[in-house]
C-alpha cells in the first residue's frame, strides 16, 4: 500500500520532462469541467444512487478522469455480474474532498443497506486504511487494481460462492506502475461528449499536492490506441472528445521517439477526419509544445478553451508552490496563444491562502485574473495535505483563507459575466446534452435551448440572454 514518504518534494521526480485533474473548462457550471482532477469534485451520487439495484452503481467524485475511469469499471462490474454494488470512485485533491467522500459513503449505506459498497480512486489508494476502518465498507481497491476485470471478477465470485476469495483491502504499490491500461468504452450516457484518456500520473512534486502518490508515475497511451478509441466513439455517434489525464502536457516522454501532446493532437485530427470537435483538458502553459501551438493556430476543430494550471498569480509562492512557470511565464503564454487564435477563452485554477501568501501576494493573483484575460475561475482555499511539504509551511488563518477564496470567487464570476454578455447576439454551434435542453459551445459555455433539439447532435443557435445562473439563453436556428 503507498504512502507519501514524509519529505516528498525532496525526492527527484523520475524523467522529469515536459498536468486532474479537467483541465479544460472555460465557462462550466461548478464542478463541471472537462479535465482532470484540479476542477474540484464532482458528486455524481445521489443521481446514480436511485439507479436499479439490480446493476452495479459506479459514484464518481472528482476529475474527469476519474469519470472516464468510472465507465470502465461499470462495463468491468456489469460484465463480471456485480449486482446490487455500489463503487464509489474518490478524490483526494484536497481534505474536503475526502472528507466528501466519507460522507458520501456513510449516506450511501444508509440509503442502501444491503449493497456491497467497492471504494476506491485516489483517496483509497492514498489512505487505504483510514477507507478500511469504516464500517460500511466491504472492500477497498487501489487505482491500479479497479482498471482490472479480473478485480472484478474476484469480487463477483467471492459474492456469488458466498466465501473470502477476495481481500478486503487490495492496494497495490501504484509508484511502480509503468504502463496505462487501454479500454474501449462506449459513449458516456447518450451525452454529446466522451472523454478519452490519453496520459496517468504526475513526475512533477509541487509542494502542496498529494495527487501523485495516488495516481504514481507519468505514463503514456500510445497514439494507436488512442485513435483507435476516439474512432470507436466517433463512430457510435459522439460529436465530441475530450482528452483527458493527470499531467496531460507531459503526454509522450515515455514512448518510443517521445511524441508530444501536440503530435497527438494532429494525428488525431488527421486520422479520424469525421471527428466534429475535439478538446483538451487542463494543460501546463510551460510544457506546450510547438505542435500544440501550431494545432491551436491552424486547427478548427481543436476548440477554442484552454483550462490552465496556474495556482497563483504571485512568483514568489509560485516558487513555494514548486511551480515550473513564472507570473510573466503565464501573461506570456495567453498573449501568444491569443494572436495565434483570436476569440480563444482561458480558465484557470488558482490557490487562495497558500502558506505564507501575505495580502500583496494575494493581490498578484486577483491582478492577473485580468492580465491573462481568465473567463472562468476555479478557486481553491488551501488545504494542507498531510505529508506534502506545504503542510509545514507557516499557514494563512482559515478565515482569512475563506475570505480570500470568496473575494478571488467573485473576481472570477465578474470576469464570466463580461465575457458571457459579450455573446449576445452571437451566432454558434452548441453540441446538446442529453436532456435535448441545453449544451456546450466551443468555447464551452453553458447554453438552455428554448425549443428541444435531437441529444448528441450539433446545433446552430443564437444567443438572447444570460440568466442569473451564468447559463446563455439561445433560439435554435
Amino acid at each position: 500500500m503507498t504512502k507519501p514518504p514524509e519529505h516528498p518534494a525532496n525526492r527527484e521526480p523520475p524523467n522529469l520532462s515536459p498536468p486532474p485533474s479537467a483541465r479544460s473548462a472555460a465557462l462550466p457550471r461548478r464542478g463541471e469541467g472537462s479535465g482532470s482532477g484540479v476542477l474540484g469534485v464532482v458528486d455524481t451520487s445521489r443521481d446514480q444512487a436511485q439507479s436499479t439495484c439490480l446493476e452495479p452503481t459506479v459514484i464518481t467524485l472528482g476529475c474527469r478522469l476519474n469519470g472516464y475511469e468510472s465507465e470502465v469499471m461499470r462495463a468491468h462490474a456489469k460484465s463480471a455480474g456485480l449486482d446490487d454494488t455500489i463503487i464509489v470512485n474518490t478524490c483526494a485533491v484536497t481534505a474536503e474532498a475526502v472528507r466528501q467522500a466519507t460522507q458520501t459513503i456513510r449516506r450511501l449505506r444508509r440509503e442502501r443497506p444491503s449493497a456491497r459498497v467497492i471504494v476506491t480512486g485516489c483517496a483509497a489508494q492514498i489512505e487505504p486504511e483510514r477507507f478500511a476502518e469504516l464500517p460500511q465498507i466491504d472492500h477497498v481497491i487501489g487505482n491500479a487494481e479497479k482498471m482490472v476485470p479480473e478485480t472484478f471478477a474476484q469480487l463477483a465470485a467471492e459474492k456469488s460462492q458466498g466465501s473470502a476469495h477476495a481481500p478486503r483491502v487490495q492496494v497495490g504499490d501504484i509508484m511502480t506502475a509503468r504502463q496505462t491500461h487501454v479500454h474501449r468504452i462506449d459513449p458516456f450516457n447518450c451525452r454529446a461528449r466522451a472523454w478519452v484518456q490519453v496520459q496517468n500520473g504526475c513526475d512533477h512534486r509541487c509542494t502542496f499536492c498529494i495527487i501523485p502518490y495516488g495516481r504514481g508515475p507519468s505514463r503514456s497511451v500510445s497514439i494507436a490506441d488512442v485513435i483507435a478509441q476516439v474512432r470507436h466513439l466517433v463512430e457510435a455517434g459522439t460529436a465530441e472528445i475530450v482528452l483527458t489525464g493527470v499531467d496531460m502536457t507531459s503526454y509522450g516522454a515515455d514512448l518510443p521517439g517521445a511524441p508530444g501532446l501536440g503530435a497527438l493532437v494532429r494525428k488525431i485530427l488527421r486520422t479520424v477526419p469525421e471527428l466534429p470537435r475535439l478538446r483538451l483538458s487542463s494543460i501546463d502553459s510551460i510544457e506546450a509544445d510547438a505542435d500544440l501551438l501550431a494545432a491551436i493556430a491552424e486547427e478548427p476543430r481543436l476548440m477554442p478553451h484552454l483550462h490552465l494550471s496556474l495556482q497563483a498569480g504571485d512568483d514568489l509562492i509560485l516558487k513555494r508552490m514548486k511551480r515550473r512557470h513564472s507570473r510573466a511565464d503565464a501573461i506570456g503564454f495567453c498573449e501568444k496563444v491569443r494572436r495565434l487564435r483570436p476569440g480563444i477563452v482561458f480558465g484557470a485554477d488558482l490557490i487562495a491562502g497558500f502558506p505564507t501568501e501575505t495580502e500583496a501576494m494575494f493581490a498578484r493573483s486577483l491582478d492577473i485574473v485580468a492580465e491573462c484575460g481568465l473567463s472562468y475561475l476555479h478557486v481553491f482555499p488551501f488545504s494542507p495535505r498531510a505529508g506534502t511539504p506545504a503542510a509545514r509551511m507557516p499557514q494563512v488563518a482559515k478565515p482569512e483563507i475563506k475570505a480570500r477564496a470568496a473575494r478571488l470567487r467573485a473576481h472570477g464570476v465578474a470576469a464570466q459575466r463580461t465575457y458571457l454578455n459579450g455573446q449576445l447576439g452571437r451566432t454558434t454551434t452548441v453540441a446538446v446534452e442529453r436532456d435535448g435542453a441545453s449544451g456546450r459551445t466551443p468555447e464551452f459555455c453553458d447554453v438552455q435551448l428554448s425549443t428541444p433539439v435531437e441529444p448528441g447532435s450539433l446545433a446552430n443557435v443564437l444567443i438572447t440572454g444570460l440568466t442569473d445562473r451564468l447559463q446563455l439563453s439561445a433560439v435554435p436556428l
